[in-house]
């Protein structure tokens, strides 16, 4: 059979543009490399968002493309509609935090919402000769291109995403003609017990109160968070020797509210987890973190339709450029630029 479209990855971005363009009347082959769909998703909390505001969203991604980021912002709260209505389970209407607008969906019901004929474990090895979509999450999971990329202390990252995200859709986008986006060097993670990671437990044990606590290196360098979402918390620890820190927190902050619940639960679950708490008679609690990647910042640089070179378009992790400088929703950047590739991969 000849295809219209191949899609590489079943992760939110893959799924999203095998559903999408399915809809518009094409024949699909779909491709995972894993042997179920969902990829990271699978994992997450499940909340797809944008910035509330635009400038906002700009001053805190200023290093990224801001065609993308227009395309984001403009496009998530239909594209949101547009899952609800394929009968993804929404589990909270809102996203709790005011900066951000978006929706809470149960990761399961979105997988069953848009998979439909797919082909699980097959990585796309080469090139074929139909439009391609490159969805297959970035490469949080090699070493290699993290050392090469991101830091030299690469293999001491703990992984907080799937095995597979090894960089397939640059490799393949790359031979293809295409570039590298900006932000090559950025990871999206948090800091975590320094202890073997659970799946089931990546989003309750993460350590995401360091602007309650006093932030060091193995070797006592501090670091002062500047950011809500602790990204550059995370990206400093993975620079740092070992990947390792410590979060000091004094006892008048224990009680602080986080979204995890207060900084004492979250203390609570990492010296459950095993990690190194140490308590001084004073009340002050150090907890021992590892920087942990879920996923890369950059990727391959994509025109605002996702075209990555000719006959091929990204989306999702493989279309980096998106949130350089700073944070934005992997999941909603996934949605959006999923549905637009499988578009205009199919428009030529």
């Amino acid at each position: 059979m000849s295809y219209d479209l191949v899609v590489a990855g079943a992760g939110m971005a893959g799924l999203a543009a095998a559903a999408h363009a399915r809809e518009l009347g094409a024949r699909v082959l779909h491709l995972e490399k894993a042997q179920a769909p969902g990829g990271a998703m699978r994992f997450s909390s499940g909340v797809l968002w944008r910035h509330a505001d635009w400038d906002e969203f700009r001053r805190e991604c200023p290093g990224g493309d801001e065609a993308l980021q227009r395309a984001l912002f403009e496009r998530l709260d239909a594209d949101l509609d547009w899952l609800e209505a394929r009968g993804a389970r929404v589990t909270a209407a809102s996203t709790g935090n005011p900066r951000t607008v978006g929706r809470r969906f149960d990761p399961d019901s979105i997988v069953t919402a848009l998979a439909g004929e797919l082909e699980c474990g097959t990585p796309l090895d080469g090139l074929p000769d139909a439009p391609v979509v490159l969805a297959t999450g970035g490469f949080a999971a090699s070493r290699t291109l993290l050392r090469r990329h991101v830091t030299p202390e690469a293999d001491e990252l703990l992984l907080r995403a799937p095995a597979h995200a090894t960089g397939d859709g640059l490799r393949l986008g790359l031979a293809a003609g295409g570039r590298q986006s900006a932000g090559m060097g950025e990871i999206y993670g948090r800091a975590m017990p320094a202890a073997p990671l659970a799946p089931e437990r990546w989003i309750t044990d993460a350590q995401l109160y360091a602007r309650h606590a006093t932030v060091t290196d193995e070797v006592g360098e501090r670091y002062e968070a500047r950011t809500w979402s602790e990204i550059d918390v995370v990206q400093w620890l993975a620079r740092r020797p070992g990947a390792r820190g410590w979060l000091v927190v004094p006892p008048d902050r224990l009680g602080e509210r986080t979204p995890y619940g207060t900084v004492a639960e979250q203390v609570a679950r990492a010296e459950a987890a095993g990690a190194d708490v140490r308590r001084a008679g004073t009340g002050t609690v150090s907890v021992h973190v590892a920087a942990a990647v879920t996923t890369t910042l950059g990727g391959l640089a994509v025109e605002p339709d996702g075209r990555a070179a000719d006959g091929v378009w990204a989306a999702g992790a493989d279309a980096g450029g998106i949130a350089t400088g700073g944070y934005a929703s992997g999941l909603a950047g996934a949605l959006v630029t999923g549905r637009i590739a499988a578009e205009a991969a199919l428009a030529g």
